[in-house]
């Protein structure tokens, strides 16, 4: 049993100033760990006896040493342990460089507060950050406290008492879908080198870095296989793997996209005049024609190709910006097949979305049909064109 005292030489010892302390033993019986904690009542160290007492009768004891680590330390453990893409690695890191360490890694887990959790939030919205970004990186938090509640180095979690920041919604806009005719114009004014990548966004759905990282074997038979996509350090001559999987999926995993046949004819065009360049076992399209020379194209060395083909093709807002981003593509590609009525959790498939959720929520409003059907439905519920007829009600006692 856990045993309440003090270690002062008072003699009245209930009215001495000193803390109390709770000497008691972890689970184990007599040959355990005999751990000491100190409080400043009796009262309260009563009740943290009777506490372990009960936790460990109900095996939910939790050592208090164990939550003496800091959270830098848990943080590069954690991050140690879990296995995420390069891209989404970098994320963390940036987390956890920029923002957690230098305002928590000091602190322990098991002191971590839902206020200090509140306070980095506000902290991160002060320097800039979206709310959806905000609530992605406390994510990557909530994630590594609900790892050391499972290891019980901690009772609970402090970010289960804060609640996520509002977001705008994530639907797109159309204003930010380019047009038939500006995706022509683009593709007309970018390199020829490049222009294969134009028709792989806006044909297929490809991000850009799957467009970039595409490889001879990705072309089958009516459908495109993709199985990677070109990493964000590929350009960097330390960088030691140039093709890492595609997002949201492992390096085992692949989604397949139907080709229109023009978009199968653009590739084999693109072969014929630029051939494929084999890097890594694999047969690329976009890589630099000559060994040595060049680098590989990222989504960021891609961007100067395309703010210089928009410029060409006149494509700007009046201030002389890009109108489109490479991903509007992307956009053109999704909201083009809702519109003629591809089943969205196809095109959300063909995407390469992490679920649906996130397909409905940025192109559900896109749906034309959805809007005449709930027209339509309305219409015959409340004003129908033939009135129903309402069958009399009978009654026992008719004749």
């Amino acid at each position: 049993m856990a045993q309440v005292l003090k270690k002062c030489d008072c003699r009245n010892k209930t009215r001495c100033g000193h803390r109390w302390t709770v000497r008691y033993r972890e689970p184990g019986g007599r040959s355990a760990r005999q751990r000491e904690r100190s409080f400043p009542t009796k009262k309260e160290a009563e009740s943290f006896g009777v506490k372990a007492e009960n936790d460990k009768r109900q095996g939910v004891y939790i050592d208090p040493q164990l939550g003496q680590i800091s959270l830098r330390k848990w943080a590069e453990e954690w991050l140690e342990q879990h296995q995420v893409n390069e891209s989404t690695r970098r994320n963390y890191q940036g987390f956890l460089s920029n923002h957690l360490i230098p305002e928590l890694g000091s602190r322990t887990i098991a002191g971590l507060t839902v206020a200090d959790v509140k306070k980095l939030q506000t902290t991160m919205v002060g320097r800039g950050l979206t709310a959806a970004t905000v609530n992605d990186r406390l994510n990557i938090l909530r994630s590594m406290m609900t790892a050391a509640v499972k290891e019980r180095r901690i009772p609970d979690s402090p970010c289960d008492e804060v609640p996520p920041l509002k977001t705008a919604g994530a639907a797109v806009d159309p204003d930010e879908i380019p047009t038939l005719a500006e995706v022509y114009a683009i593709a007309a004014a970018m390199s020829e080198q490049y222009r294969l990548t134009v028709w792989l966004q806006a044909g297929a759905g490809l991000r850009i870095s799957e467009a970039l990282g595409f490889s001879a074997d990705c072309q089958r038979d009516g459908f495109l296989r993709l199985r990677r996509q070109i990493s964000a350090k590929a350009n960097q001559g330390d960088c030691v793997t140039r093709f890492v999987p595609l997002k949201h999926r492992t390096a085992e995993e692949f989604r397949d996209v139907p080709t229109p046949t023009f978009l199968d004819q653009e590739i084999g065009l693109h072969l014929k005049r630029w051939g494929a360049v084999e890097l890594d076992g694999l047969e690329v399209l976009f890589a630099p024609r000559e060994r040595g020379k060049g680098k590989m194209p990222t989504a960021s060395t891609y961007g100067y190709h395309w703010r210089k083909a928009l410029k060409a093709a006149g494509v700007e807002t009046p201030d002389g910006k890009s109108k489109y981003t490479p991903h509007s593509l992307r956009h053109f590609f999704a909201s083009t097949a809702l519109a003629n009525g591809v089943p969205i959790h196809e095109v959300s498939r063909w995407l390469g979305h992490r679920n649906i959720k996130t397909t409905v929520d940025t192109y559900g409003h896109l749906v034309p049909e959805a809007w005449d059907r709930c027209r339509d439905v309305m219409q015959e519920a409340l004003r129908p064109s033939v009135p129903r007829q309402t069958a009399k009600p009978t009654t026992a006692l008719a004749a």
